[in-house]
């Protein structure tokens, strides 16, 4: 499909100062520079590449930060960084270094407070649904119960970026399908390693959760994410097909690998009451693809703002903040990764419109938006180092602790 190059009159404007490679380096920008900051770009890789150059938005100039991925290398892939487990944080440095990565950049918004929960531990689990290596780590929440931005329209908690087993980046969307069969009823399953079940449902926990409290899981509504929580609750564990044991509210702790603990709220409260130990209860769930024909083996979540070429309708023109945003191009094989910088110099930032169209002026012909604010981050590793560094300047001085992120791998 031919790429349409039509574009607001702001997005334009805004954009026509983007010049490659800023003459200052990244250790010379206002502010404490990270641990390292490197020079403005070049090689990473054999297939990835780092540049960094501004761009003049509505609220003034801001810099940016980008890694360039060429999918179409064998020996170049990426995946999923994470803390081992869903309800878990690090620092994007942190999680590249362990995982063996040459670049990153942080990823998807996530349960970074509870505020209106009073005593609810919150879990720091991401948003959207995730796929790791292949597997299947969580899916999303509903999408009142997000954290982030309003939504552009028409978009939900369940928008992924992803790559599949073709090895080409898709926008998509994943969609928890699965079932629990008891010896009574076999009903939905609606939840998998989430920070929040819809109401009147039932999710699983398994040992990807981690150790974090599961009662998170039954406070809010579908629609409301500051309402309470529910106070009708119910949590089954089940090993070897049966159940081992029952309580009345949701607990904490660590899952051994095989067990899945079954969590209900509302009338999956009821249906889980129905179960004792001893009981056979089957536990199936699989992410559903809307548009990819392949397997995914790294999946993402966020929300589009550029598809196929053009921007998604209703993006916010007004909101100026520090962002990262990833993209593709050349039909999903050429990934480009951009982190704002988060200098005093430069923590104007973009609006999402604007980010839309940095991207379509990069050559992307779609974009997905990431956490951003203290959580934008990039990292890359030279050749033979042993340890990443930040390539661009944190807005909240330091790195963020954040759910998940990007690696870029090299064989």
């Amino acid at each position: 499909m031919a790429r349409d190059r039509r574009q607001t009159a702001a997005g334009r404007s805004v954009l026509s100062t983007l010049t490659a490679f800023g003459v200052l380096a990244g250790a010379s920008l206002a502010g404490a520079a990270p641990a390292g900051a490197a020079t403005p770009g070049g090689r990473i890789a054999p297939g990835v590449t780092y540049r960094q150059f501004d761009i003049r938005a509505a609220a003034g100039r801001t810099r940016a930060h980008l890694l360039t991925v060429d999918l179409t290398n064998r020996h170049v892939h990426l995946d999923l960084l994470y803390p081992g487990t869903v309800a878990a944080r690090a620092t994007v440095s942190g999680m590249a270094d362990a995982a063996g990565a040459v670049g990153g950049v942080n990823g998807d918004f996530f349960n970074i407070s509870e505020t209106q929960h009073p005593g609810v531990e919150a879990t720091g689990a991401s948003v959207g649904p995730a796929v790791a290596a292949g597997k299947v780590l969580k899916a999303a929440v509903p999408t009142g119960q997000r954290f982030g931005p309003a939504l552009p329209p028409g978009t939900g908690t369940r928008d992924v970026l992803g790559v599949g087993t073709d090895r080409r980046a898709h926008l998509d969307r994943l969609t928890l399908t699965g079932t629990v069969t008891t010896p009574r009823e076999r009903f939905p399953l609606k939840g998998l390693n989430q920070y929040a079940l819809p109401q009147n449902s039932v999710g699983a926990f398994t040992a990807r959760w981690g150790s974090a409290s599961r009662v998170r899981a039954t406070c809010g509504t579908d629609t409301n994410r500051a309402a309470g929580c529910s106070a009708d609750t119910y949590e089954v564990r089940v090993r070897g097909g049966r159940v081992t044991s029952t309580a009345a509210t949701p607990g904490s702790g660590r899952i051994a690998a095989g067990t899945t603990v079954l969590v209900g709220r509302e009338e999956g409260a009821r249906r889980l009451r129905e179960l004792s130990p001893g009981d056979r209860v089957t536990v199936t769930h699989a992410l559903v693809a809307a548009r990819a024909k392949v397997p995914y083996t790294f999946a993402i979540g966020g929300y589009p703002v550029l598809r196929d070429g053009r921007p998604l309708s209703g993006l916010d023109d007004s909101t100026s903040a520090v962002r990262t945003v990833v993209g593709f191009a050349d039909g999903g094989r050429r990934m480009l990764l951009l982190a704002l910088d988060g200098a005093a110099a430069y923590r104007s930032g973009m609006t999402v419109a604007e980010e839309a169209a940095a991207m379509d002026d990069l050559g992307a012909t779609d974009a997905f938006n990431l956490d951003g604010g203290g959580s934008s981050e990039m990292v890359t590793r030279a050749a033979g180092a042993r340890a990443v560094k930040v390539r661009n300047h944190p807005s909240g001085g330091t790195e963020r602790p954040v759910a998940n992120g990007i690696g870029v791998f090299s064989s």
